[in-house]
């Protein structure tokens, strides 16, 4: 029998619910874990992996496309796209399960699956879930629930545009589309994000008609100039796309869906699709937990105001963890917030800081995109001196070998001290580079320093070594670089 009140109630059990819970145990068995839903995390069920495991058969199809370049002789690959998404729904299902069984060590009396919403401050009332895999009454009857603290991890949802809802049933989420059984002919993707660029690409590479829709130009959200206008060539030179379409209007004819637009060079345009499929952002779930009866302050967005080194929404026993928060939402960050609330949660009032890793993200298009410490225009809005360091991998020795000599990166140092303080990047497997980035960012080291570790020769590395030089002679730090990395080998 689950108890009326508990020391802690956390709202939400994916990836930062989860976290909160299992440090708010270390503390205290007096805990409420309130899920509404499936368990399994977005990440699991209908984020990152899924969408992996659509872009390795992709990026697989699209290597093939590349043999007779080095003299081998290749036939595109045939797709079944039944068999793929057969793939795809076993190995998703398969990573929800482990999440499931990280489960089966939590205490079931904690466990209630219901939709909680706030009365007072301290007190939740608790309905009866509607999920259609979630049968169970809410708490074991109980309908409310009083808590000394609350995490709040309820996690976000897709966000749609009014002018797509005229798409009718052929409008659709990323998450619906891991439950499809075949691959379709056709899709309209609206929104050049993260998710919008990899499902886009990656169902385009598998044979899908698509054209990817942006507005205002912006890509994935890059916020350097000099590598969004790049990304945009490279990634529009294989993907059709308008990146800044206007005058859209969605209308249905039949099962099909039509657009009409005008395209980045002017021109009208009308096309039909078998879907449509939604990728223009998400939004917080905390809209529905009545927060309005809590007192806390509120931001345009009905977040919380909370301290990212503490989590804690303004000085109150309310925590906020994970994309609840939409401050940085990817799993690692989700898993690090959750954490850092329930460590709080359960020792509060004793509440404490913690400094936050560096922050990096990752778009798995092809080239790879990625994002480390501070950005090009976090770094002018706040008015920090820096200066650039710029590399193309159009000419480095082992991407041209590899024949993915395709991309840009950009470091940013800080002028006087000469710290590395970020960067955005386009290219081959920079999901690597930016962690060798986000790891010295974090040591707070200076080009200088980073300049003295060692670089193997001939790797996609030196790439970055050569932007290095160029940040360090731009901070006045160094000298030119030898021509062509004369000191390294031929292409390095």
């Amino acid at each position: 029998m689950n108890p009326s009140n508990v020391d802690v109630a956390i709202i939400g059990a994916g990836t930062a619910g989860l976290s909160a819970y299992r440090e708010v145990r270390r503390y205290t068995d007096s805990i409420a874990l309130i899920e509404s839903g499936p368990f399994g995390t977005t990440c699991a069920r209908v984020g990152c992996m899924p969408s992996k495991l659509l872009i390795a058969p992709a990026e697989a199809r699209h290597r093939l496309e590349r043999l007779p370049a080095f003299g081998i002789a290749a036939e595109v690959g045939r797709v079944d796209g039944v068999a793929l998404m057969r793939r795809v729904r076993s190995e998703r299902d398969r990573f929800v399960g482990f999440v499931i069984e990280s489960m089966q060590g939590f205490d079931p009396s904690h466990i209630i699956r219901a939709h909680a919403r706030f009365e007072d401050a301290h007190s939740l009332r608790l309905d009866r879930a509607t999920d259609a895999d979630v049968t169970e009454a809410a708490a074991d009857g109980i309908q409310r629930l009083r808590a000394d603290r609350i995490v709040l991890a309820t996690g976000s949802r897709p966000f749609i545009p009014a002018m797509l809802h005229a798409a009718g049933d052929r409008l659709i989420v990323n998450d619906d589309v891991f439950e499809w059984q075949d691959l379709p002919r056709s899709v309209a993707v609206f929104g050049a994000g993260v998710i919008g660029l990899e499902l886009g690409q990656a169902l385009h590479r598998l044979g899908v008609r698509v054209r990817l829709f942006g507005r205002g130009g912006g890509l994935a959200s890059i916020s350097d100039p000099e590598v969004r206008a790049y990304a945009a060539r490279t990634i529009t030179a294989e993907l059709p796309a308008s990146l800044d379409a206007r005058e859209v209007r969605v209308h249905r004819d039949g099962d099909a869906v039509v657009i009409d637009f005008v395209d980045d060079d002017g021109n009208a345009r009308s096309e039909r699709y078998d879907w449509l499929l939604a990728a223009t952002g998400r939004t917080s779930n905390l809209d529905r937990l009545g927060l309005e009866k809590t007192g806390l302050v509120l931001d345009a967005r009905g977040i919380p105001l909370f301290g990212p080194l503490t989590m804690q929404c303004g000085a109150s026993h309310i925590f906020v963890a994970g994309d609840s928060a939409a401050d940085r939402p990817v799993l690692h960050e989700a898993a690090d917030e959750g954490h850092l609330a329930g460590h709080n949660a359960a020792r509060y009032p004793g509440v404490f800081k913690h400094v936050r890793r560096t922050p990096m993200g990752v778009v798995f298009s092809d080239p790879q995109i990625a994002f480390v410490g501070k950005r090009h225009a976090q770094l002018v809005a706040e008015g920090v001196d820096f200066a650039i360091g710029q590399v193309s991998f159009e000419d480095q020795g082992r991407s041209r070998v590899m024949m993915v000599n395709q991309g840009l990166m950009r470091l940013y140092g800080e002028a006087g001290t000469g710290l590395l303080l970020g960067a955005e990047m386009i290219g081959p497997e920079h999901e690597h580079l930016a962690h060798l980035l986000a790891w010295v960012i974090q040591m707070r080291m200076t080009v200088t320093d980073i300049l003295e570790l060692p670089f193997y020769h001939p790797v996609i590395e030196e790439g970055l070594r050569t932007g290095l030089r160029e940040l360090n002679r731009a901070l006045g730090m160094g000298p030119k670089p030898p021509l062509r990395c004369i000191d390294c080998g031929p292409g390095g």
